[in-house]
């Protein structure tokens, strides 16, 4: 009889752990690193945070402000944040030990693809990279992985960005905008559909001019930084854009701390698939956070949390 008290206590345990909280339970809270404010991380990660606590009672996301992946990687190693938004380029070197000690830190879910382009005034006659070469352009925050991006691309191009540009750095994404609108600086560099800068500049009075990567220019990068995938920007991303932009780029990632409890990763990815299409409806971009996408877009299958490498089994993706 003790031995099956025992038993059964055991199965009452693991339902605890594993199963939906009890009702009346405090919801776990998860601290959500995003970026500075102004920037398509901060927009993001507000709009994630909303969606998943409205499909999941039993979890709090509460997004907090940062000085982008630069900042949210330590944090995350620290234990000081539960998951965090990260650039593609930047997630990839920290789980693969690119340039540093190799990560513990784990895939929750893919956010969306970033093709990495610049943006110029639309009565600014700069039509290609050459173009920019030995003028003012704005990277954005030195902390933010869009800048590990642009060095990539630059490297395999056989530029640097602080040689062959006046480069500008500003303290919040909000910054870069009225730099290029104000004529401060000729280009400003960013990715992605739905990115707030290029919003703001293609909204200005003369409108956007986006400059992307020749064929030829796409194959130079990818024989030296392979991991950068073809990638475009569709026509019509932006207002007046009547052209896709070809270029190079990589996957962002929400990452989670090494030990962040399976059951969490487990009731977080099912709550972003779950309120997928409210994400969507906020952001054209959350259209691609999928599990799918997840599966597909992760570099290596060890790189994924457990807990999320079961809901995708459980799926079937994998």
């Amino acid at each position: 009889m003790r031995n099956s008290f025992g038993v059964f206590l055991a199965v009452l345990l693991a339902a605890g752990v594993s199963g939906a909280p009890q009702a009346g339970a405090e919801p776990v809270r998860v601290t959500l690193g995003t970026s500075t404010q102004g920037g398509g991380f901060s927009l993001y990660g507000t709009a994630l945070a909303e969606a998943i606590n409205a499909v999941e009672p039993g979890l709090k996301v509460e997004p907090r402000s940062t000085r982008g992946t630069g900042e949210n990687l330590p944090l995350l190693d620290k234990g000081e944040l539960d998951i965090a938004l990260v650039q593609g380029t930047s997630a990839y070197e920290a789980l693969a030990g690119i340039g540093q000690p190799k990560s513990d830190l784990k895939i929750l879910t893919a956010m969306y693809s970033s093709p990495g382009i610049f943006a110029v005034r639309g009565d600014v006659d700069a039509m290609s990279i050459e173009d920019l070469k030995g003028k003012t352009v704005v990277f954005g925050t030195e902390a933010s992985g869009l800048v590990v991006m642009a060095n990539y691309v630059l490297d395999g191009l056989s530029l640097d960005m602080r040689r062959d540009f006046d480069t500008m750095f500003v303290k919040r994404a909000a910054d870069s905008p009225p730099k290029v609108l104000g004529g401060e600086a000729v280009a400003l560099w960013g990715a992605g559909v739905g990115w707030p800068g290029f919003v703001r500049v293609s909204e200005g009075p003369a409108g956007a001019r986006f400059i992307g990567l020749t064929p030829e220019q796409v194959a130079q990068v990818r024989a030296k930084h392979s991991f950068l995938k073809p990638m475009q920007l569709p026509a019509g991303s932006y207002a007046g854009q009547t052209e896709a932009v070809q270029t190079v780029g990589s996957w962002n990632f929400v990452l989670t701390r090494a030990d962040l409890p399976q059951d969490v990763a487990y009731r977080l990815i099912a709550a972003i698939d779950k309120a997928g299409p409210a994400l969507t409806e906020k952001l054209d971009q959350a259209a691609e956070t999928t599990p799918v996408n997840t599966a597909e877009g992760a570099p290596d299958r060890a790189m994924i949390h457990p807990g999320v490498l079961r809901y995708l089994t459980e799926k079937g993706l994998l």
